[in-house]
């Protein structure tokens, strides 16, 4: 038996979205800055391919720039955006629980001369608007929150956040990769200036990333050379990455929402029946649709991992990014998880392809697990 549960981390790469990838790298091979008829047959590819994640976000296809990863796209918005204001603004805005790729940017940029403030979040994750309010100044040219959190589910309101900036004339990030097509998004209603995406958490190929830039908005590129994506990500395009990603994007189905928040539900009301169990983050719509996290009194979240891994069940603790290291989540504690938990957590997500009878071994092999281990601590 092998059931996989870390669909946070990425997720299978749907056939359809299989087939096309090997189409373009078999057939539509070229390189689409070529301007022979090959290439011309990629460009058309791979702008096709732009329109249509353009109108998932309600974007103009120009407002869409490929790259290689959310992380590159991430980097590229909050150190673009600090050479390209640095030194009349120095002061970028986030939260204690944004990813890694984020915070550590932040951090370098310190390093260069970057004033950043790292926002609180309540029990739940969710950022105070009022804190947002007091943490900007005449200083400030970014804020970047994260949509969805890739390890509580915690969804942010968007509209309100940007809404705040702009009255402050200060532009807005949100780095959307685990809520992309599994939230609405709309980059006009919710006040979006740059929004970050990827393809694999959505059954698309690893290595494609995008951002969505509004138009006019200038910016510093961090690639230099053929000035691929108008200017801005010089590199020979990842065709066959981005039309799978496009793919991906069109095989999206609000059934496959709607079973994920009711399998989700399911497991977490199972679980908690489990004397010491802990949800993080909040419930019902405000939750990523594929998301659980828990924790359980005085048990190591790293043990339970280990265990469901020789079980054949496969999750992780914390963000799997960093899920290999020791250390406590920032996210646990920055939601101040009680101390007798938060090394007791891990992260358990779901893809359209979960089913009923998987979640159901896992719950019964996880209680198990759970309460072998109050025995022996007794």
């Amino acid at each position: 038996m092998k059931i996989y549960l870390d669909n946070a981390a990425t997720t299978a790469i749907d056939r359809s979205v299989q087939k096309i990838i090997n189409r373009i790298s078999l057939k539509n091979f070229a390189n689409a800055s070529s301007v022979h008829t090959a290439g011309l047959e990629a460009k058309k590819n791979l702008e096709n391919a732009r329109q249509t994640i353009a109108r998932s976000l309600n974007a103009e296809p120009k407002e869409i720039i490929f790259t290689g990863s959310g992380t590159e796209a991430n980097n590229f918005v909050v150190k673009g955006l600090f050479f390209q204001n640095f030194p009349d603004k120095n002061h970028i805005i986030t939260t204690q629980i944004e990813h890694d790729c984020i915070l550590n940017a932040c951090r370098w940029l310190e390093t260069k001369g970057a004033e950043v403030t790292y926002l609180p979040v309540n029990e739940q994750g969710f950022v105070n608007p009022e804190d947002l309010k007091k943490a900007i100044t005449d200083k400030t040219f970014l804020v970047s929150i994260i949509h969805g959190n890739n390890e509580i589910g915690t969804i942010q309101d968007l509209k309100t956040l940007s809404q705040i900036c702009h009255e402050k004339g200060v532009l807005f990030h949100t780095d959307a990769c685990q809520s992309y097509t599994k939230v609405p998004l709309n980059i006009k209603n919710d006040g979006l200036d740059l929004a970050t995406i990827n393809a694999h958490k959505i059954h698309g190929p690893k290595g494609v990333g995008g951002l969505f830039i509004k138009r006019g908005l200038k910016i510093q590129p961090l690639l230099h050379g053929g000035g691929q994506e108008f200017g801005l990500r010089s590199s020979t395009e990842n065709l066959a990455g981005i039309t799978g990603f496009a793919k991906a994007v069109e095989l999206v189905k609000l059934k496959d929402i709607q079973k994920m928040s009711e399998l989700r539900d399911w497991f977490i009301q199972e679980i908690l029946k489990i004397e010491g169990a802990r949800l993080n983050g909040p419930t019902g719509n405000n939750r990523l649709c594929n998301n659980i996290n828990l924790s359980f009194f005085m048990i190591e979240g790293e043990m339970l991992r280990n265990e469901l891994n020789r079980a054949g069940i496969f999750i992780s603790t914390g963000s799997a990014c960093s899920s290999s290291s020791q250390k406590t989540s920032h996210v646990i504690k920055a939601i101040g998880c009680p101390m007798e938990y938060i090394h007791g957590n891990i992260r358990i997500s779901l893809s359209k392809y979960t089913t009923k009878k998987e979640l159901m071994n896992a719950a019964k092999i996880l209680k198990h697990l759970v309460q072998k281990n109050k025995m022996h601590s007794l």
